[in-house]
């Protein structure tokens, strides 16, 4: 089980995943010298949900999690994604502190792809905000390599 602390509080920028697209673009230059480069530049988006629901309805299942992601995630991400269970605190908007079962999806894709991919994922949390009755989805995006 991953554990994982975070303010849920988001501001969009112009393009998150451009930022982390460009950053991996020059991953392998901050490498030690002495060390191998393997795989390609690519951008890894993970997104924290929550399960608990504000409006004290009952929190988020297994069931209706996976529901979510095969309607919502998988047509824009068919290659493959990673889920985690996970437990996670966060401050709400009336500055309580909450914890809550949570889940982390983990997407990798190629940096030549962001700009596509943005929207999708801006998509994905829109929709599971609505559907839940969410404050917000945490999302953060970082630079990295890939090798399949």
């Amino acid at each position: 089980m991953a554990f994982w602390f975070a303010l849920y509080e988001y501001a969009p920028s112009s393009a998150p995943s451009a930022t982390a697209a460009a950053s991996a673009a020059s991953a392998t230059s901050s490498a030690p010298a002495s060390a191998v480069s393997r795989g390609k530049p690519y951008v890894e988006t993970r997104l924290f949900f929550g399960t608990q629901r504000p409006d004290g309805g009952p929190p988020v299942t297994d069931k209706q999690f996976m529901a979510f992601v095969d309607e919502e995630v998988t047509p824009s991400f068919p290659s493959g994604l990673t889920i985690q269970d996970g437990r996670g605190q966060w401050r709400d908007q009336n500055g309580t502190i909450e914890r809550e079962r949570s889940y982390e999806l983990i997407l990798l894709y190629p940096v030549s792809e962001a700009r596509e991919h943005d929207p999708q994922i801006e998509r994905i949390r829109d929709a599971y905000e609505r559907r839940y009755a969410q404050e917000s989805v945490a999302r953060a995006d970082d630079a990295t390599r890939v090798d399949f």
